[in-house]
């Protein structure tokens, strides 16, 4: 198998710059779109988001059973980023448009936009991941790749996090008066621009390389039964949700925490633009340059170590210094920003390993069933991705209800604590919950190392043999 070139490996970062993209705008930004800009109850928003994003979820494994059947010119992955891409952008635009409706109609407005736009980024998005699990069978060439990917996603995220709130503010002019309405939707309309042409270059810049067996035939039930019996895929699953669950709660309650919990949001000023540069801005950029860190360490250290133990050595530090954050004043900016720096790169690290992780696992079921059912596999990665940012953006939304949250206005000291919590507590124990399932993962690094010696010889005699 040929090593892959630093070319191709950057073109496949660039589908996740895109996706990323997005996943930050809804992670961090949605539901503060919802509740202070587009006028729903925080209440409504968080049992929005638990039964679209379950709808969505089930919708993975579906479009990973369709991509492992599409056969085009092109493989069976990277066709859906070249039909996707303009939809993709659609969709998110029309997610952050506020209609001139009456309240009950916006929420039917929000459940329809907010499902299209999901069944179409799992469209795009499954077939991107599982794309990973046919350009190479070199393993230390997956762990490469997924860390561009990460880098890239990362590197997309903080473009979004840095511009967003500068963007809304700049754009949403009306004659000197903000219109935030306006300037959410004009600043998608870029950011969709930006996220077609970078699923373009994907698309262009890889290839497929990696097909099923042969003698296989298409067989959804057999390929169903074989996934039930995949222990290591459900443990994976777990870990995966969990470590969504920790990452989302925490970035969905950023903004409120820098609105409601401190005395000014601003931090300063920039430059001629006069746009003010938000503390949850900074805050925010600064994770994801911690992230990319995380990204770079992950390499090296799961080299050494090995994934599964890199694995859960970072979400149990991530555990500790979550816990830690709850004691912290709004007074004590550098402890603060000190601790989003060291959890951040404890969340880059994993994020990496969890994709070459599924990868390991499609040739685990390849090497036990003979079967090869790449995106049905892959497809499980971004269910539990939905699945951990489902349950995340709900307790999210559910927690700020409970603790009486009221958009715009001055908070009561419960629900500042209920916000503290939100960024402390609550995602360490979904760190927790990662590290303890992780310790049931077998699939380490010697026995994967077994498995694509053995898979490797399979394909060489297949070539040698043909029908």
């Amino acid at each position: 198998m040929e090593k892959l070139k630093l070319k191709e490996k950057a073109g496949y970062g660039f589908g996740d710059f895109a996706s990323s993209m997005f996943w930050k705008m809804f992670s961090v930004y949605l539901l503060f779109f919802y509740t202070d800009v587009f006028g729903i109850s925080a209440a409504v928003v968080g049992t929005m988001f638990l039964v679209t994003r379950i709808f969505d979820g089930l919708n993975d494994p579906i479009m990973g059973i369709i991509a492992d059947r599409t056969n085009t010119k092109w493989g069976k992955f990277r066709p859906y980023l070249l039909w996707m891409a303009i939809p993709f952008a659609l969709f998110g635009i029309l997610t952050f448009t506020t209609p001139d409706l009456a309240t009950s109609s916006k929420i039917v407005y929000a459940y329809v936009t907010y499902c299209l736009m999901m069944i179409v980024y799992t469209a795009v998005n499954v077939p991107y991941a599982s794309l990973l699990g046919v350009m190479t069978s070199n393993l230390k060439d997956r762990t490469s790749l997924a860390s561009f990917r990460f880098i890239f996603a990362f590197a997309g995220s903080i473009l979004v996090l840095a511009t967003a709130e500068p963007l809304v503010e700049f754009l949403g002019q009306d004659e000197g008066v903000l219109n935030p309405q306006k300037g959410w939707q004009q600043t998608m309309i870029i950011y969709g621009i930006i996220a077609s042409l970078f699923f373009y270059g994907t698309f262009y810049f890889t290839r497929e390389r990696i097909q099923p067996p042969k003698e296989q035939k298409t067989a959804l039930w057999s390929d169903l039964r074989n996934l039930a019996k995949n222990v290591p895929w459900f443990i994976l699953l777990g870990a995966g949700i969990f470590t969504l669950i920790f990452n989302s709660i925490r970035d969905g309650s950023t903004i409120y925490y820098f609105k409601y919990y401190f005395d000014t949001q601003d931090a300063f000023q920039l430059g001629i633009l006069n746009v003010p540069i938000t503390y949850s801005t900074l805050y925010l950029v600064l994770g994801q340059g911690a992230n990319i860190i995380g990204v770079v360490l992950a390499k090296p250290i799961s080299d050494v170590l090995g994934k599964k133990r890199t694995f859960m050595s970072a979400m149990f530090m991530a555990t500790i210094l979550s816990g830690f954050f709850f004691l912290f004043n709004a007074d004590q900016l550098f402890f603060i920003f000190l601790f989003q720096f060291l959890i951040s790169i404890c969340a880059g690290i994993v994020f990496p390993l969890l994709w070459s992780m599924y990868a390991d696992i499609a040739d685990y079921s390849e090497w036990v069933t003979g079967r090869r059912a790449t995106g049905l596999i892959f497809s499980s990665s971004s269910m539990s991705q939905k699945m951990g940012w489902t349950l995340g953006g709900a307790l999210t939304g559910w927690i700020l209800a409970f603790y009486g949250f009221e958009a715009n206005m001055d908070q009561t000291p419960e629900a500042k604590i209920g916000i503290r919590l939100m960024m402390s507590i609550l995602p360490a124990l979904g760190a927790l919950l990662s590290a303890i399932f992780m310790i049931f993962y077998k699939l380490d690094d010697t026995f994967m190392v077994k498995i694509n010696s053995e898979l490797t010889r399979r394909r060489n005699n297949e070539s040698n043999n043909p029908d």
